[in-house]
């Protein structure tokens, strides 16, 4: 976008603020499909907490998840990552990231929490 001189800071401040929360929420979406795929989108909202539908179209959209399955019971799409992703992380496969135990010792995740329930 564009905007006067005088607020040029401003706006470069804010549009950062905002790009850095975009980000961090697409950054956290795509971890919880790539290490509990295939997931449905109200899966992915409930474990997050937040409403994911226009993340995950935007990842759809370029190209780092995809319709994978559907739900036989509720009908409902299961993403998963793609080729694109893996070759992003480096990974030859899915398989290939890492533990999530080892970036957090002893502090349950999330992603624990949620396949207890």
């Amino acid at each position: 976008f564009s905007s006067r001189r005088r607020h040029t800071r401003c706006s470069r401040d804010w549009s950062s603020d905002v790009c850095s929360s975009d980000l961090q929420a697409a950054l956290e979406t795509l971890a919880v499909i790539a290490y509990k795929q295939p997931i449905s989108r109200a899966r992915v909202s409930a474990i997050r907490g937040v409403n994911v539908d226009s993340v995950v179209r935007t990842l759809e959209s370029r190209g780092l998840i995809e319709p994978k399955a559907e739900d036989g019971e509720s009908g409902s799409v299961l993403f998963g990552t793609t080729n694109l992703f893996l070759e992003k992380l480096g990974l030859a496969r899915i398989e290939d990231l890492p533990e999530i135990s080892e970036y957090l010792p002893d502090i349950p995740t999330s992603l624990d929490i949620a396949d207890s329930l």
